[in-house]
């Protein structure tokens, strides 16, 4: 196999590979969106009044080098107007019909 046709395979490998992961976030981050969003639904927070603690919030430090996708998912929707945060640290939907 000749150096340019090596060259070509590499570039095109590291092509996919870097497609491939960012693809794999993005499916990951729209579960994490589907997931928060149903979990406010199904315990009835559709107001301040309703809303509720969510264990998943927080960051945990002692998964050093796995991304987590719950918390930026959470700040990503309060960021669109999609949740809200009340001032005590509780979350509720904002919009009732969210289609993702």
């Amino acid at each position: 196999m000749s150096e340019a046709t090596q060259l070509i395979l590499g570039i095109a490998a590291l092509f996919l590979v870097v497609t491939m992961t960012r693809k794999y976030h993005a499916w990951r981050f729209k579960r994490a969106f589907i997931f928060i969003i149903d979990d406010l639904k199904q315990k009835g927070a559709y107001s301040a009044n309703s809303a509720v603690e969510l264990p998943y919030t927080q960051r945990n430090p002692l998964r050093m080098g796995l991304r987590q996708h719950l918390p930026q998912a959470l700040d990503h929707l309060i960021m669109e107007n999609i949740v809200a945060k009340t001032e005590d640290g509780r979350y509720y939907l904002i919009q009732k019909n969210v289609a993702l």
